[in-house]
């Protein structure tokens, strides 16, 4: 395992809800269980005036809520915590900066390396890193072809999504950064990847010969990838009528669920190897044509449930608006492993349960040998459902025979409880994906190229070429349901239906 080096955790935004919800506990927990370097701090960059202490005193009411909070290990890490008050976006902003770094370098003994964190709103993401550029803060030097690594600082940058809102900004995002910053340096966060039984996709495939041989389109008829909620878009409604359900989830999270599921295998686990083949995967997804759009989706806007109005009726949200609040989508491979085999995925507000999952629906078998014993015929196929969210479990389905005379089956469910099982405290996915970056693992961070073909294979389900889809999308759900009808019409055209037990 890489070790972590001391740095500066540098949040840009500092004041911002993100930072308080989840950065900073997470540091947190990863300064309580020993992740965190003896020497590493934060220093929080935000527009409002504050003082050190008052900057910890805001966030403590935060970090209490973290799972073990302990006042004495509090006090402790409250000394690694501090603010410079500064507009990112502005070159004023950086000599104090640039001094308060240097300050920490000296009295802490950071060596210099900078871990910059860009929790801010999207459209200052290429201001804050041109400054940063500007400011001479990342130097030049190719630090992995030294003698000695540790002798050279590091400066890294975190980015979190939306990587662009289409193909075009994310390229123009991607240049910008590629101008301050080498790719090694760059880590696309998606918080998603911190998630237990994510990460878990790769072992259970590959770390098992049962699943393998049998992980291509002979033997699974199709995948499903499901992000269900059961809130609002509450008080977000200006900047979800601009986002939708494909920009917010699908296009971000879920791809990265679906290049798990779906890539080769790695020659090696390492950073490269992986990487390598989630862009390979995301590369191999099929555009559909313009004529192809309609039937490769199905979009959907909440209706009044008598507490709070339509989505296309709520305040802030353009009246005729056609942004999805629900969305699902049918995506295929172009490669040997997945032809013809498709992946269903979908996302959606105000939904009957809150859950991510995948289900891998297994063929039935070649040949029925009991399709002529009563009681046969209407078992389901074999089926692995792996729960990301609320709870962490995997559930494999069988056939067994039924006890008692005669021949009778009936599926059954084998089950893993990750937390029944492993008895461990779940922990902010943010704080060990912040800990990666500081030892320069890439593993679960996305490339440029990744970023870029994964906004490509949706931009036809997002522009011109999805308006006849979008036709009727006013209130064609109920709340508390699994979405509007065109959507179970998506895969009944394929006679397949989608698994929507509570």
């Amino acid at each position: 395992m890489l070790q972590t080096d001391p740095c500066v955790l540098v949040i840009f935004g500092a004041s911002g809800d993100l930072t308080k919800r989840k950065l900073v506990p997470a540091m947190y927990e990863m300064f309580t269980r020993g992740q965190l370097h003896a020497s590493s701090v934060i220093l929080g960059s935000a527009r409002s005036l504050k003082t050190d202490d008052q900057w910890r005193d805001e966030l403590k009411p935060w970090v209490q809520q973290a799972n073990g909070f302990d006042e004495a290990k509090w006090i402790e890490f409250a000394k690694r915590i501090f603010y410079c008050a500064g507009d990112a976006t502005t070159a004023e902003s950086y000599p104090p900066l640039q001094a308060r770094l240097e300050e920490l370098a000296s009295s802490r003994g950071t060596r210099g390396n900078l871990l910059f964190f860009l929790s801010v709103a999207e459209t200052l993401y290429e201001p804050i890193v041109e400054q940063i550029d500007a400011a001479g803060l990342v130097t030049e030097g190719k630090r992995w072809c030294s003698i000695d690594q540790t002798a050279k600082s590091w400066q890294r940058i975190i980015v979190e999504k939306p990587f662009g809102r289409d193909a075009v900004s994310a390229a123009s995002l991607n240049r910008t950064l590629g101008r301050a910053f080498e790719e090694e340096s760059i880590y696309r966060i998606d918080h998603y990847l911190g998630k237990e039984l994510v990460q878990s996709l790769l072992v259970l495939r590959f770390g098992n010969s049962i699943f393998e041989p049998l992980w291509n389109w002979q033997y699974i008829d199709h995948v499903q990838i499901t992000a269900a909620e059961t809130v609002s878009v509450g008080q977000r409604t200006a900047f979800y009528d601009q986002t939708g359900a494909i920009r917010d989830m699908i296009q971000s999270h879920l791809f990265q669920i679906l290049a798990f599921v779906a890539m080769e295998p790695p020659t090696l686990y390492t950073p490269e190897n992986v990487r390598a083949e989630k862009i390979k995967i995301i590369d191999a997804i099929t555009i559909p044509t313009a004529e192809e759009v309609a039937s490769h989706c199905a979009f959907g806007q909440f209706a009044s449930d008598g507490k709070e109005a339509a989505y296309n009726e709520l305040a802030g949200v353009a009246k005729d608006s056609t942004t999805e609040t629900y969305a699902a989508i049918k995506v295929h491979f172009d490669n040997w492993r997945w032809a013809g085999t498709p992946f269903y995925i979908r996302s959606g507000k105000k939904l009957g349960t809150k859950r991510t999952e995948i289900v891998v629906q297994f063929k039935p078998p070649a040949a029925n040998l009991f399709r002529k014993v009563p009681g046969f015929g209407a078992e389901t196929p074999n089926r692995l459902v792996i729960e990301v969210a609320p709870r962490e479990r995997c559930q494999l389905r069988f056939e067994v025979k039924v006890p008692g005379f005669g021949l009778r089956g009936a599926n059954v469910d084998m089950e893993l409880d990750y937390a029944d099982h492993f008895k461990a405290e779940p922990v902010e996915a943010y704080g060990p994906l912040i800990i990666d970056a500081m030892r320069g693992d890439q593993t679960l961070f996305k490339h440029r190229i990744e970023v870029e073909g994964a906004w490509n294979a949706v931009m036809p389900f997002l522009d011109a070429r999805s308006t006849a889809a979008r036709a009727n999308i006013h209130a064609n759900y109920a709340c508390g349901s699994w979405g509007p009808a065109c959507a179970d019409e998506l895969l009944a055209r394929d006679g397949r239906a989608w698994r929507n037990e509570a």
